[in-house]
C-alpha cells in the first residue's frame, strides 16, 4: 500500500467534500455575472454555472489552472452579494468552491435562489406566450385616431404587439388600429414604430389576422 503525499490527500478530501455536498444540497443552473477575488486581492470576471446553499460552480473566460484546490476565494455575485469558501474542484474552464456561511446566511441564500428561479421561469413563460412571429413584410394599413390612414409593412407580430415599417410615425401613446385591432404606439425605431395591442391575442387569432 503506497503512502499518499499531501497533495493527493488534499485532492481526495476535496473530492469527498464535493460528493457529500452534492448529496446534501440540490444544485440549480442559474447563470449570473460575477467576479471573484483571490488571496492576493486580484479580481477576475466569471459567470455562475450552478449554485446550491452548499457551494458554487463558476465558468471563467480564461484558464483556471492558477486557481488551486484549497485556495479560499471571495465571490461577488449579482443579485446574491458576497459568497466565499475554499476551492474544491478545478477544471480547464472554471472551478467550484464549498460555501462557508452561517445557517442564517444559507437560509437567506436559499430564499434568494428560489426568487431568482421563479423570476426566470416567469420570464421564460412570458417569452413563450408572446413569441414574435416573422411575417415577411406583410402589407397593411394603420388607421390613426381621426381617420388618417398610414400604409405600413408588418415586420413581426406577437400576441401582445407588432413591429411596423412606415414612413410616417404617429406619436407615442396615441391609439391606432391595425387590421381592425386596437393598439397603442409604444416606441419608435429606425424603420417605423412598435405597437402594443389593447387586448392580448391568442396564437390562433394572430395566425388568423397575420398568417
Amino acid at each position: 500500500m503506497s503512502i499518499l503525499d499531501s497533495q493527493e490527500w488534499d485532492l481526495l478530501e476535496a473530492q469527498a467534500a464535493t460528493e457529500e455536498e452534492n448529496r446534501l444540497h440540490r444544485r440549480f443552473s442559474l447563470p449570473l455575472s460575477a467576479r471573484y477575488m483571490r488571496p492576493d486581492k486580484t479580481e477576475h470576471s466569471c459567470m455562475v454555472r450552478d449554485i446550491s446553499v452548499g457551494g458554487v460552480s463558476v465558468t471563467l473566460s480564461g484558464p483556471a489552472d492558477s486557481v488551486a484546490i484549497g485556495e479560499r476565494v471571495v465571490l461577488y455575485v449579482e443579485h446574491l452579494g458576497v459568497l466565499e469558501g475554499p476551492v474544491v474542484q478545478v477544471s480547464p474552464h472554471g472551478f467550484a468552491f464549498r460555501l462557508t456561511a452561517t445557517q442564517h446566511k444559507r437560509e437567506k441564500l436559499a430564499s434568494q435562489i428560489t426568487f431568482l428561479l421563479n423570476e426566470q421561469d416567469m420570464q421564460g413563460a412570458a417569452q413563450r406566450k408572446h413569441q414574435r412571429i416573422i411575417v415577411g413584410n406583410h402589407n397593411a394599413e394603420l388607421t390613426v385616431t381621426g381617420g388618417v390612414v398610414i400604409p405600413c409593412l408588418i415586420l413581426d407580430v406577437s400576441a401582445s404587439g407588432a413591429s411596423l415599417a412606415c414612413k410616417s410615425k404617429p406619436e407615442i401613446d396615441i391609439e391606432v388600429r391595425l387590421l381592425g385591432l386596437r393598439a397603442r404606439v409604444v416606441r419608435h425605431h429606425q424603420e417605423g414604430i412598435g405597437v402594443q395591442f389593447v387586448d392580448i391575442l391568442d396564437l390562433d387569432t394572430v395566425q388568423a389576422y397575420f398568417g
